[in-house]
């Protein structure tokens, strides 16, 4: 995609962290947003910022209802005009032990980081498609999409399948005019970490005294390690020009390298000769 000016970009998780730094890059560039999220304070928020910059629809929804997220494509464009930057953003980071985990917290991390984004690509990519005039989809991913690490079976593998149907999407579509990309954060300064632990469901019942403990040393640990990543609207920028560039995989910053060699030379060299 060279053009973004007068664009109509749906954005999910819109309103804090990413999102909005998406967002106001998009808005800056010309194009008209759509701002979806949970949190109707912070939509309201963004609304009065961005409503100096660009035209704005905004809507509080849960990214796994199906109907709703139909209902809700139908009036923003009924208001913005037709979406052709879809960003499937909405996330959350919890999960557990992998001996702890639930069939109720596997449900709700895969039904927000995963099946949000094919939900977002199945309600737009039919209507982008059939237009004709091509578009661009961003998927928010993570570093964790790229390599695993201890305690993160649930959010991995959502992240791991986001990145596979990135790739795949990228092959398939960029003959229509229709450019992808994956956004494979690795730390950034939001407030996620906060944000999810207010709607997960509760596993800590689960955990022995000592679990518990270490659960929420953990937690601190991670919201410090964020608060020092790069910040929201930076990324904003990656991604806007990301899209401008049609380019594939998008990295905030080189933290994931040694990961992703050490993974890469793991398959290479389980190969047979």
């Amino acid at each position: 995609m060279t053009d973004i000016a007068n664009r109509t970009a749906f954005i999910t998780g819109g309103a804090n962290g990413i999102g909005l730094g998406i967002a106001r890059s998009l808005a800056r560039q010309g194009a008209k947003v759509a701002l979806i999220d949970l949190d109707a304070e912070a939509l309201a928020r963004a609304e009065a910022e961005l409503s100096q910059l660009t035209e704005v629809f905004t809507a509080v929804l849960d990214v796994r209802d199906r109907g709703a997220y139909a209902r809700i494509a139908d009036a923003a464009e009924a208001v913005l005009g037709p979406v052709s930057i879809l960003v499937n953003n909405a996330g959350v980071a919890g999960g557990a032990p992998a001996n702890k985990l639930t069939y109720e917290l596997w449900d709700w991390g895969m039904g927000i980081n995963l099946d949000g984004v094919i939900n977002g690509v199945q309600t737009f990519l039919p209507r982008i498609a059939a237009r004709g005039e091509g578009g661009h989809i961003v998927n928010t991913a993570s570093g964790a999409g790229l390599y695993t690490g201890p305690g993160n079976s649930l959010y991995c593998t959502a992240k791991f399948a986001v990145v596979g149907m990135s790739e795949a999407l990228h092959l398939e579509l960029g003959a229509q005019g229709i450019g992808v990309s994956v956004l494979c954060p690795g730390p950034v300064a939001t407030d996620i970490i906060a944000r999810t632990r207010a709607v997960q469901p509760k596993v800590t019942k689960t955990l022995t005294p000592e679990q518990r403990e270490r659960a929420f040393a953990r937690n601190e640990e991670m919201k410090n390690y964020l608060a020092n990543g790069v910040q929201p609207d930076a990324v904003g920028d990656m991604v806007r020009d990301a899209i401008l560039g049609n380019r594939l995989y998008i990295h905030t910053d080189r933290t994931s390298i040694v990961k992703i060699e050490e993974r890469s030379k793991a398959l290479l060299d389980a190969m047979c000769d």
